[in-house]
C-alpha cells in the first residue's frame, strides 16, 4: 500500500516545482524482517509470534528507493545503534541515489520535530511513514507535522498494543495513563473507552461500575478523529492489518496536512485502503 500510494504521489506533483522527500522514521535496517520475537513480548503481545520460519522482506526503505521515479530526498531515521549501521549499506547498494539519502541516528519525535522547524516547507513536500512497534510516537510530533502543511503522512497505530494498555476494571496504571496520553495528545481517550455509572450492591449500597466499551471499532473512529483535528484532511476508511489468526494488530490510517492537496490525496488514499 505505502509502494502504491508513493508511486501515485510522484506522478500527481511531477510538475510541480516543490522538492520532494520521503521521511521513514523507523527505517530498521532497510528490510523488514519476520521473524518469532523473543520470550517477554510474546508474553505481552501473543498475537505478535510467528510460524513460519525467518525471513526478510524489502522495508519501506527500499520499497521507496526502487521506485522508478525518484524522490529529491530521502531522509531515514534509525534509533537501534546496529540497525542505524546497517542503513548505511543502501547507499551501496544505491549509489545513484547515494547522495539524496540522509541517514538520522536517534529518536524519531526529535529529528521529526527538527525537521518541521528547520526546513522550508514553501518549496517541499513530503510523505512521511510512521510504523512504530509500539507507542513511541508522541501526539507534539504529529502535531508539528500537520503545522507544516506539507507532510502526508501514513501512521501504524499500534492498536493492539492500545488495547492491551486498556484495563477491563478501568484502574489503568498511572505510567500507562501517561503512555497513552503522550500518544493521543488528551485525557479524553479515558471517556471514550470507558463508561462510568453506578449499580447497587449486595446492601443495598450505590457504588461506581466502570465498564470498558473500547473495541477495536472505538479506538479506530477515535484515533481518526483524533488526526482529523490537526490534519487538513483524513482517509475515511483506515484500515486494520490483522495477524494470521485474525488478531488485529495495527491501524493504517492516511493524513494529509496541505489543503489544496488534501482532496486528491485522499482520494488516492481511499482507493489504496479500500479491502
Amino acid at each position: 500500500m505505502v509502494r502504491e500510494y508513493l508511486e501515485a504521489y510522484l506522478i500527481a506533483l511531477r510538475r510541480q516545482p516543490f522538492k520532494l522527500m520521503y521521511i521513514d522514521a523507523f527505517a530498521g535496517s532497510g528490510w523488514r524482517e519476520a521473524r518469532r520475537v523473543g520470550s517477554a513480548a510474546s508474553l505481552l503481545f501473543p498475537e505478535l509470534r510467528e510460524d513460519e520460519p525467518k525471513r526478510f522482506l524489502d522495508g519501506s526503505p527500499r520499497i521507496a528507493l526502487q521506485l522508478t521515479k525518484p524522490f529529491d530526498e530521502y531522509v531515514f531515521i534509525e534509533k537501534s545503534r546496529s540497525a542505524f549501521k546497517a542503513l548505511g549499506k543502501l547507499k551501496d547498494e544505491f549509489p545513484d541515489l547515494a547522495d539524496r539519502i540522509r541517514l538520522l541516528h536517534g529518536d524519531c519525535n526529535e529529528h521529526l520535530q527538527r525537521l518541521c522547524r528547520e526546513t522550508n516547507w514553501q518549496s517541499r513536500r513530503a510523505v512521511v511513514f510512521l510504523d512504530p512497534f509500539a507507542t513511541q510516537v508522541a501526539w507534539p510530533t504529529l502535531e508539528a507535522m500537520a503545522a507544516t502543511q506539507a507532510m502526508d503522512t501514513w501512521i501504524l497505530w499500534p492498536v493492539m498494543a492500545m488495547n492491551r494498555l486498556l484495563k477491563h476494571s478501568g484502574e489503568v496504571p498511572e505510567s500507562w495513563w501517561r503512555c497513552l496520553e503522550r500518544l493521543l495528545g488528551t485525557p479524553e481517550w479515558y471517556s471514550r473507552f470507558y463508561r462510568v455509572g453506578k449499580r447497587t450492591d449486595l446492601f443495598g449500597q450505590q457504588v461506581e461500575q466502570i465498564e470498558k466499551v473500547a473495541d477495536f471499532g472505538a479506538l479506530k473512529a477515535f484515533l481518526n478523529e483524533r488526526l482529523s483535528s490537526i490534519f487538513a484532511d483524513v482517509a475515511g476508511n483506515p484500515r486494520l492489518l490483522r495477524n494470521p489468526h485474525g488478531t488485529p494488530l495495527f491501524l493504517l490510517c492516511f493524513a494529509a496536512a496541505n489543503p489544496r492537496g488534501a482532496p486528491i490525496a485522499k482520494r488516492i488514499a481511499e482507493h489504496i485502503l479500500q479491502e
